[in-house]
């Protein structure tokens, strides 16, 4: 294979301007690199602004971006919220109920009735609660007397109720005392409890993840200057992508998830880029004694040109999440999608710039063998050489696990969370506990029908005589003249067991035609509904996307479709452990966890995008690695071979990193970062060192030239991407 250095010296092909001593004309990226090293200034000056400007916004992130947004858009149970608040004075799914508890006789008696009050007094104060409703013998105070519910009722929507409940709660919880327990609780307070809780494990688990992130880059770049450089490059982009959440939100509603996601997934994304550029960087310098703008214009017309392939992938992936018509689901895949495009501006503008002025410097602090094996692994090299002798071995056993890991997935249950994703001491678990034993077990999941004034009557019939209703109030008239009532029902059954899916949908089609069915419970069913018909439909176009940018990246069909394929093996492997672990409750013990019985709903359709589009992260690292080979040598078992002597070091590297990233929520308190830890980790984990290490490389072993080959049609379809340098 020839060398750069020879290539180098060769007779150009054409005559081009060549003030830079380049030896040859670069490509796009490669000018981009080379453009930021004559315009370093203007570059840094731009990315401090960016920084500076955005990061300012930055610490407002917990404070403006909303918690709600859990909802299938344009459903009934959306509808109904929507008429509650418009015309029942606020007695919507999103208003905050507040349990008045009384452990020493009645609880409108004595002090018991003073808080009552006092409770009153403060919700009234608050602009943004339309009617305050006491509590109501027979529907709102208990039997025994013991336990009664103020309602606040929603005034704003439930994005603003969620902040309310952030800011009253502390005020209510405060007026416990004397034997009178105060517990707000309902959805809003459900999500504002979650919110703080996660955000408390997220935070915690970043603490966590960035020290033994650093290690592991120190280990891997043996130089702590070169280790370092990933982690500030993935921080700026971080802080620059949490201050435009925060412009955002001013004008769309934004989930808070959309940061906790964005946190995680962009660090784990930007140390593989980073990691992959200064690796290159570091081989050319080094390795092949080029001036330092040689190896900047070499890094990014090779490794440059694999991580932005890389990250329009990653785009694409999460941009299917987008077909899922749920304001949380397209703030989160919006909010993942703006901090990639962050860290791969900074990877492909600001990291150049840092490789070159620091130069030589980027292996201060070095350890011993930092000038070993710069970029050519001998290690790796000699795997491949390995795979390449006994190929059906290793790949038979690679597939055998993957798919044995795989095989739970046949019997995966998914339902919205349920109370148990809180802890156990927080205001909404307790309030809803208190509810539960004094009004029955469905009364935290009350059902709301709204329906025509003159359809009353014909529909607390079906309510009251349905076999999964322990009670029905009295229709309630609208108070602004709309001719609507409002009733309640209570169902025999928690809102999280599945049986109260069946009641509803009994409900909906025995109730008259002008009834809807709504309440907190129904939102979630309908949101899981409508996830359970848009996940088909997001895995195929992430699938079809995905295949489509490998086909136009490697101009290669086949080994694009087995490189897809290939990602769908770690998927399912991953999914399959999680029942094991979420649904089965293996492991729940040692993870500090309560077993619902089932994944999360929102799990299967978000994390799929987001492990698809790191598998193909990695897909796209070692295949275009193997290109360069090929398109240099013409020989499939040097391209094979020369990928993984190339890039398997940096594939290994950066799965640690991950596995190490997404592991440490797999720590955090609230199920949902347990769920997100351990499938992203076990995906990684698997994708990294089974898939892209041992059966990838053994596909193309077993295609040989055919895994290259291109129609001829096809190649004049394409545009020409190349991946050999000079």
């Amino acid at each position: 294979m020839t060398s750069t250095a020879t290539r180098r010296h060769a007779a150009p092909r054409a005559s081009f301007r060549d003030p830079d001593g380049l030896g040859y004309r670069p490509g796009p990226l490669g000018r981009l690199g080379v453009w930021v090293t004559h315009h370093r200034r203007l570059t840094a000056g731009v990315w401090l602004l960016l920084v500076v400007g955005l990061g300012a916004f930055a610490p407002k992130v917990e404070a403006n971006l909303s918690g709600a947004g859990w909802q299938a858009d344009g459903s009934e149970s959306v509808a109904v919220r929507e008429l509650a608040t418009e015309s029942f004075g606020g007695n919507a799914s999103s208003a905050i109920q507040v349990v008045v508890h009384s452990t020493d006789g009645p609880v409108t008696e004595g002090r018991g009735q003073e808080v009552i009050d006092e409770v009153s007094a403060l919700l009234g104060d608050e602009p943004r609660i339309a009617d305050v409703i006491a509590p109501q013998p027979g529907a709102s105070l208990s039997e025994d007397g013991s336990t009664a519910v103020v309602l606040a009722g929603a005034g704003a929507d439930p994005n603003d109720m969620v902040r309310v409940a952030d800011e009253l709660k502390g005020e209510l919880e405060a007026l416990s005392g004397n034997g009178i327990e105060v517990n707000p609780t309902g959805a809003s307070l459900l999500w504002s409890d979650f919110n703080e809780a996660n955000l408390e494990a997220m935070l915690k688990s970043e603490m966590v993840s960035w020290p033994v992130t650093l290690a592991i880059l120190v280990i891997a770049f043996g130089a702590l200057v070169a280790a370092g450089l990933p982690l500030i490059l993935t921080l700026a982009g971080l802080v620059a992508s949490a201050g435009s959440l925060v412009l955002i939100n001013e004008l769309v509603p934004v989930s808070i998830w959309a940061m906790n996601f964005a946190m995680m997934f962009a660090l784990a994304l930007g140390i593989d880029y980073a990691l992959f550029l200064v690796v290159r960087f570091r081989a050319a310098r080094m390795g092949h004694h080029e001036t330092p703008r040689q190896a900047i214009a070499e890094t990014m017309d090779t490794a440059g040109k694999a991580v932005l392939l890389s990250g329009l992938t990653v785009l694409v992936s999460l941009s299917a999440v987008m077909l899922v018509p749920s304001p949380s689901f397209r703030s989160m895949a919006g909010g993942i999608m703006l901090a990639v495009v962050f860290v791969l501006a900074a990877t492909l503008t600001l990291l150049p710039l840092v490789l070159f002025v620091l130069d030589h410097r980027i292996n201060k602090l070095a350890l011993k063998w930092v000038h070993t094996g710069e970029h050519r692994s001998a290690r790796f090299a000699a795997w491949g050489e390995r795979l390449w002798k006994h190929p059906v071995a290793f790949g038979l056993a690679s597939l055998v696990v993957l798919l044995v890991l795989a095989a739970p997935v046949l019997g995966l249950r998914t339902a919205m969370p349920s109370i148990q994703v809180l802890p156990e001491e927080a205001s909404a678990r307790v309030g809803y506990d208190q509810v539960q034993e004094a009004f029955g077990d469905g009364a935290p999941g009350t059902l709301q029908v709204v329906a025509d004034r003159t359809d009353a009557e014909a529909s607390y019939d079906v309510l009251s005589s349905d076999a999964g209703i322990a009670g029905v109030m009295p229709a309630q008239p609208a108070a602004d003249g709309s001719g609507l009532v409002l009733l309640q029902a209570v169902p025999t059954v928690d809102p999280s067991d599945p049986a109260l899916g069946t009641t509803v949908d009994r409900l909906r089609a025995d109730l008259p035609a002008s009834a809807l069915v709504g309440g907190a419970a129904v939102e979630n069913l309908d949101l899981k509904a409508q996830l359970d018909e848009s996940t088909p439909l997001v895995i195929g176009v992430v699938l079809a996307l995905g295949f489509l940018l490998l086909l136009v990246a490697l101009q290669a069909p086949l080994i694009s479709l087995l490189g897809t394929l290939a990602s769908l093996l770690s998927t399912a492997a991953a999914f399959g452990v999680a029942r094991l672990v979420f649904q089965e409750g293996i492991g729940a013990d040692l993870l500090g966890f309560e077993s619902q019985g089932f994944l999360d709903a929102w799990a299967p359709v978000f994390f799929f995008a987001m492990i698809f589009a790191i598998a193909m992260d990695y897909t796209v690292f070692l295949l275009a690695s193997a290109k360069e080979h090929y398109e240099r040598s013409g020989d499939p078992r040097e391209a094979m071979v020369g990928s993984l002597a190339h890039s398997g070091r940096v594939i290994f590297a950066a799965g640690a990193v991950m596995v190490a990233v997404f592991f440490t929520f797999a720590l955090s308190g609230p199920l949902p970062p347990k769920e997100m830890g351990i499938v992203l980790g076990v995906a990684v984990l698997l994708d990294a060192f089974l898939v892209r290490l041992v059966l990838l490389p053994v596909m193309l072993r077993l295609s040989g030239r055919a895994a290259w080959w291109t129609p001829r049609w096809l190649t004049r379809v394409l545009p020409r991407i190349t991946f050999s340098h000079g």
